[in-house]
């Protein structure tokens, strides 16, 4: 298969009263053609306590993931410490600055995204949308959050599900975590 690049991914977290959900879509694209329907995108780390959700190159993502476990086993009780140490290698390190993905990060009190240029966000409103679809899937729970009754997890699937009849590297092969 020649190199190229994959786009897949719509990774989407809200936030509401104490609820937290973090889904991802299943569909993995290179080129133009659709390589995989069930991928898996979020994890829960720490025991459960974090939630995690990656968007780009899925063995880059991989490489993050097991170095923000790292972080998250030395900076256990402070997830936000753990994604400022984890934005700091990727930003310094030289191979690692060389990885494209991006990751959203939730716990019970902090939503959080973070890339390679060092960036560690975190939305004013509790809602995460990365990759493809993300702007599609924020948009929808924005107005989900607004204007519905809905908990955390259905407006998380809910969103992606339209992110999914939008972008074109996405699908409705969802799998939502919450906390």
């Amino acid at each position: 298969m020649p190199n190229t690049p994959a786009r897949s991914t719509t990774i989407l977290s809200v936030r509401k009263g104490n609820q937290v959900a973090l889904g991802g879509d299943g569909q993995v694209t290179l080129g133009n053609t659709v390589a995989k329907h069930d991928a898996v995108k979020v994890r829960l780390l720490a025991g459960g306590r974090v939630l995690t959700g990656f968007a780009g190159s899925a063995a880059d993502a991989f490489s993050l993931l097991e170095r923000f476990e790292k972080k998250l086993a030395e900076h256990p009780d402070n997830t936000r410490r753990a994604v400022i140490e984890l934005a700091k290698d990727w930003r310094t390190d030289r191979i690692l600055r060389r990885l494209e993905a991006m990751l959203a990060v939730a716990d019970k009190t902090v939503s959080l995204i973070v890339s390679g240029a060092g960036d560690v966000i975190e939305p004013t409103d509790g809602i995460i949308g990365i990759g493809s679809g993300g702007p599609y899937a924020a948009s929808a729970a924005k107005a989900l959050l607004t204007h519905s009754t809905m908990d955390a997890t259905p407006i998380v699937e809910a969103a992606l599900k339209i992110a999914g009849e939008i972008c074109i590297y996405t699908n409705t092969n969802i799998k939502v975590l919450s906390l």
